[in-house]
């Protein structure tokens, strides 16, 4: 095989947003997409846009250059979406929540959220809860780094992405 067709098999992290409007099963059928040809979404972010009847949905997904661009014409046909963006430069950011429990070093778990651009949000009398939001990859170092303070629970808010 060429280095083109190799290049076109390859599976790589790839990150769209698609602009549609606000309609019932917009998102299963998007998801729907996806699911026929054999992708798993990893993150899957839906939110309105302010002062208007669309909605910006962000999907993280592992796919081909060629699997992709298919999905990415099937997305433009369909009718309730506006816009589909492929992105390639941009800005992307993830939010995570942890509890951890009183007894572990708040201030080491302070310091650790304050490292990754978050910080304390909750303080209960057995638990302590902190948001990180950062780059998706980052956010996979936080959670390594967090495991020595023995977490209860780790919640990820999928990834939101914006072209620069």
């Amino acid at each position: 095989m060429g280095r083109y067709n190799m290049e076109i098999l390859q599976k790589e992290r790839r990150v769209i947003s698609v602009i549609v409007i606000n309609e019932s099963s917009v998102l299963s059928r998007i998801t729907s997409l996806f699911a026929g040809r054999g992708y798993n979404i990893e993150s899957l972010t839906v939110a309105p846009i302010p002062d208007s009847d669309m909605s910006h949905i962000t999907i993280s997904t592992n796919g081909n250059a060629r699997t992709m661009e298919q999905i990415t014409k099937q997305l433009h046909k369909l009718i309730p979406v506006y816009k589909v963006i492929e992105h390639e430069e941009m800005v992307e950011k993830e939010m995570l929540l942890a509890k951890f429990p009183i007894a572990e070093n708040l201030s080491d778990i302070s310091v650790l959220s304050a490292a990754y651009n978050g910080g304390v949000v909750n303080v209960g009398k057995e638990m302590i809860i902190v948001m990180v939001a950062d780059e998706p990859s980052r956010i996979k170092h936080f959670i390594e780094a967090a495991q020595r303070y023995s977490p209860i629970e780790i919640v990820r808010g999928g990834t939101v992405a914006i072209e620069r």
